[in-house]
């Protein structure tokens, strides 16, 4: 077996470069060696990374590669041992039947009006005329949809116990240095609360105490008319009659708040920045949101097309997440012209599919009227990754952020802070904006009455 050409840079010097500038590294190996190449990250083994559609089809859908959670262990000490991320085969299949329907399209409705008030509620705290972090504020309405609508916990002792803990274990891997403890066992040594790895396992000790706190008292004192997510996770069956573990309902909801909290935060930390950038945008977009008239319906305001367009444009440029979650060959396959053996891992490039000039005309360019002009397919535009590894929450990542934009543009004015652009930098798995997007609050905004629409979907 051959493997496609790659770096023949030193593994250990190419795994630095992917913690402090993964997008110069893909951009550079992309240029170099086109849409298929091999890398290898100080002592990993060597895999493949494909960007052309086509590649990304075949490794999300073919029954010769599959998708193992032990690929992913890099999460593990984050998310547990039960989090359907690291689960494999029929275990994984069972977690995510017992998950998906919570995140039915229909169970959405459920939270769009929270979702609104807390945005406004987050939003009405700000001064005029002094800064702030979007990136952060965005981070505390994200926090309060999770720990409201998936946790369900009400403003009480616990939610006041809970959010600074998870805030701060999030943080733990805000920039490139801190997140190298992802990538190294010997930074993971817990020697004390002195150390970085030893303040984070005494944090998740304490978010432990309080997540099974809750649990047992929703066992001891069930109530059928919770619709939050933890409650409808407890109330799940699988195909034996068996409900989730403890240990498993813990590790889903570290599961959820990692991958459901933060994310979503830094997709609507860029969505401001280039909403604010782009005069045109940001005009378009308040006429569509000021066509809906009056305390529109959350759902009416999710169909908008500008608005989807604009927040499909954001995960284009660049993805939260940057990589697939990788698949090993089970059986041997030809893949772009190069006959790949039982063992080879492959992963997808989100971002350098997104960057491809033959899907997206000048793709350094924010141009949301890219995705009413045209359909992309799953391959071509995966921010959300595909197959049976796709994000189980995406449908309320998407609620939320057209929500939190179209609630927080229609009612208050905002400018960016800096007049420069910003760069993107990586925090723990995922790329954020370096500098958190610092902003102005005007002051309220006065919608137009009852403006022409200007734009239509397809």
């Amino acid at each position: 077996m051959t493997l496609p050409n790659g770096p023949k840079t030193l593994p250990f010097i190419q795994l630095i470069q992917w913690i402090a500038d993964p997008l110069t590294y893909m951009d550079k190996c992309a240029k170099e060696y086109g849409d298929i190449f091999t890398t290898q990250w100080g002592d990993m083994e060597p895999f493949v990374m494909v960007s052309h559609p086509e590649a990304v089809q075949f490794m999300l859908n073919s029954s010769a590669l599959e998708a193992p959670g032990s690929m992913n262990s890099i999460l593990k000490p984050l998310l547990g041992e039960q989090s359907m991320i690291i689960l494999s085969g029929m275990r994984h299949k069972r977690e995510r039947q017992l998950l998906m329907p919570p995140f039915h399209g229909e169970r959405m409705r459920n939270y769009g009006q929270q979702i609104c008030d807390i945005a406004l509620d987050v939003a009405s705290k700000w001064s005029v005329e002094k800064p702030f972090f979007a990136r952060s504020a965005m981070q505390e309405v994200t926090m309060r949809v999770i720990l409201q609508a998936v946790f369900g916990l009400d403003d009480g002792p616990r939610l006041q116990q809970i959010r600074p803990l998870l805030a701060s274990i999030l943080d733990m891997t805000g920039s490139p240095l801190r997140s190298s403890m992802l990538f190294f066992n010997w930074m993971q040594q817990d020697w004390g609360p002195w150390s970085p790895w030893g303040r984070m396992k005494q944090r998740q000790r304490q978010i432990n105490e309080l997540i099974y706190a809750e649990i047992a008292e929703r066992r001891d004192k069930p109530d059928a008319n919770r619709t939050d997510i933890l409650s409808l996770m407890m109330a799940a069956r699988d195909e034996n009659g068996q409900p989730m573990t403890d240990e498993e309902l813990r590790d889903e909801l570290m599961t959820l708040l990692f991958a459901g909290h933060e994310t979503t935060a830094t997709a609507l930390a860029w969505a401001f920045y280039w909403i604010h950038s782009l005069p045109s945008v940001r005009h378009k977009l308040l006429q569509e949101l000021d066509s809906l008239g009056e305390n529109p319906d959350p759902m009416d305001i999710f169909r908008l097309p500008y608005l989807s367009a604009v927040c499909q444009e954001t995960l284009r440029i660049y993805p939260v997440g940057m990589l697939t979650f990788p698949r090993v060959v089970k059986s041997p396959v030809e893949l772009m012209g190069y006959q790949l053996e039982p063992g080879t891992v492959l992963v997808g490039s989100i971002y350098l599919t997104h960057r491809r000039e033959d899907l997206y005309p000048e793709p350094l360019q924010f141009k949301p009227e890219r995705f009413l002009e045209r359909q992309f397919s799953p391959y071509e535009y995966v921010p959300f990754g595909g197959g049976s590894r796709r994000c189980i929450g995406m449908a309320l990542a998407q609620l939320e952020m057209k929500l939190v934009l179209a609630q927080i543009l229609r009612n208050f004015d905002l400018v960016l802070a800096q007049n420069q652009p910003v760069q993107p930098k990586r925090r723990g798995v995922t790329l954020g904006p370096a500098g958190g997007v610092p902003m102005v609050m005007t002051g309220p905004r006065q919608r137009q009455q009852m403006p022409e629409p200007v734009v239509s979907g397809v």
